[in-house]
């Protein structure tokens, strides 16, 4: 099957988990499998599982991670906790999140995540529930407004919202190339001069939206961290500020000991830290890589090891 997708920031990732041969191990985004194979064939009597929501993926995974110790599993990352338990696991010397939608979903056009071309406004990674045009039919003003400023950071949100409700009561609005034109019809002139692409952050705000994304991560986070073994790495890679955000914020509470007020002279919580921060920076790509792949320039590799 047919699935090209570039891993970005690989060999960091790699170093990151530092791989045992007899480790337990989660990739929780497989994707297009290609942090999973090399994970797997670093493992002797280790296991690898590795998820994902997109059955696409899944039948993708299982097919090159096949003769490897893998099990590929159908689901989100964020239910780790319960899935790795029912299936005997008790504990992960190692986890990778990469966050960032594959290449292959970009690039199926039908799957309606890209502003380039004309397909369905669909957006769903799981291929299931409501989508992006279903969201848009019903969505108020207000509220589509708040989701392109917070899971967007698009300065036009109020006038996008505005154009998108005006324009659904002419007419449904279902496919890409509609609502990018809406976009475009909604940002001043000089903005469409200086950026070809000027609904490239409402389609991001709207992908989160519909599926939940900064939600499952942090729900995600939260279940893979409980089942790392002391000494178990977790190396999760973002590609926009609102994941980088959760995770660092959310590493660093976990690398951190007192929870005292900063007024407090001595330390009365007796709280102590569960991990330590591998990365005080995160890791980027490095100059070679962002030539061959241009969607690893917004990549951020931050990694945390379990107390």
């Amino acid at each position: 099957m047919e699935f090209h997708h570039v891993s970005v920031l690989l060999e960091e990732c790699l170093e990151g988990l530092a791989i045992r041969p007899d480790g337990t191990y989660m990739d929780g985004t497989a994707g297009g499998a290609g942090h999973s194979r090399e994970i797997a064939r670093r493992l002797t009597t280790g296991r690898l599982f590795s998820f994902d929501q997109d059955p696409t993926a899944v039948a993708v995974a299982k097919e090159r991670l096949a003769g490897l110790p893998a099990q590929v599993v159908h689901s989100n990352f964020r239910r780790a906790d319960t899935v790795l338990r029912d299936l005997g696991v008790e504990g992960l010397d190692g986890a990778l999140l990469d966050l960032g939608v594959s290449s292959h979903q970009l690039d199926e056009r039908s799957r309606g995540f890209s502003y380039l071309g004309d397909a369905p406004l669909d957006m769903r990674m799981s291929q299931e529930g409501p989508t992006a045009a279903d969201f848009l039919a019903s969505v108020s003003r207000e509220e589509l407004a708040r989701v392109l400023r917070e899971y967007g950071e698009e300065p036009y949100a109020w006038q996008i919202a505005g154009k998108v409700v005006a324009y659904r009561q002419e007419q449904p609005l279902v496919s890409t190339a509609q609502l990018a034109q809406v976009v475009s019809g909604a940002v001043p002139p000089a903005v469409r001069r200086k950026d070809k692409n000027p609904a490239r952050r409402t389609f991001q705000a709207l992908r989160i939206a519909v599926n939940g994304e900064l939600d499952a991560l942090s729900d995600g986070m939260d279940a893979i961290f409980s089942l790392l073994k002391p000494g178990g790495r977790f190396c999760i890679i973002t590609f926009h500020s609102l994941e980088d955000r959760l995770v660092k914020q959310r590493f660093r509470e976990w690398a951190t000991a007192c929870t005292c007020p900063p007024e407090f002279p001595v330390c009365v919580c007796g709280g102590k830290a569960k991990a330590k921060l591998i990365t005080k920076k995160p890791i980027e790509a490095g100059k070679k890589e962002n030539e061959e792949n241009r969607r690893a320039r917004s990549a951020k590799l931050r990694i945390v090891e379990k107390i």
